[in-house]
């Protein structure tokens, strides 16, 4: 039997030591750790290889649920996949156990509470979204050729006087670009 910590930071510039102090003091025999976004499920190798090594019987802790998954299903996947191949699940922080049942109640609810806080941050950007764009204020970035030069361009290509390759040139943009205003112009 053995207890295995998990340790995950979003980006390099952030520190395992708070998770890796905890969870060896919680007694884990090694703790893997991995810089990755939880948003991404593919970022996350290490876990992925790590949970698939557990065999019966052994511990999974984390410092936090929100360190395991990013979502409630998938917190819910993993930990029913664990429960089916007889690995307990702990989180130090939530103190969750998922080996009774008043573990794996608490361990639901703080899921649910994790993804409704993931809603409202989405839901609350959103409308600030909505808000913005209200105000005429669009995200992005700016175009690279005003509606008049695109206009000149046209001008140039219809009379025959430059390439799209020169136009591009005399616009000081590549032709991709200029290719995509004219597209849009098109579209307009």
């Amino acid at each position: 039997m053995a207890t295995v910590g998990y340790s995950r930071v979003s980006t390099g510039s952030q520190e395992h030591r708070l998770q890796t102090d905890a969870l060896t003091k919680a007694g884990c025999d090694y703790v893997v750790t991995e810089v990755g976004s939880g948003a991404d499920e593919r970022a996350r190798p290490q876990l992925h290889h790590l949970i698939q090594s557990l065999a019966r019987d052994d511990v999974l802790v984390v410092w936090r649920l929100d360190r395991l998954a990013r979502s409630v299903k998938e917190l819910t996947m993993i930990a029913t996949d664990l429960a089916e191949r007889g690995v307990r699940l702990r989180s130090l922080t939530e103190q969750i156990d998922t080996t009774t049942p008043q573990g794996r109640l608490i361990f639901n609810f703080f899921a649910m509470l994790a993804q409704f806080e993931r809603d409202l941050i989405v839901e609350r950007t959103k409308a600030g979204l909505a808000a913005a764009k209200a105000r005429g204020r669009t995200g992005g970035r700016k175009p690279l050729l005003t509606d008049a030069q695109v206009r000149q361009a046209k001008a140039w290509l219809d009379a025959r006087q430059m390439t799209q390759m020169q136009a591009a040139r005399a616009l000081g943009v590549s032709r991709a670009t200029l290719a995509r205003g004219l597209a849009a112009r098109k579209q307009d």
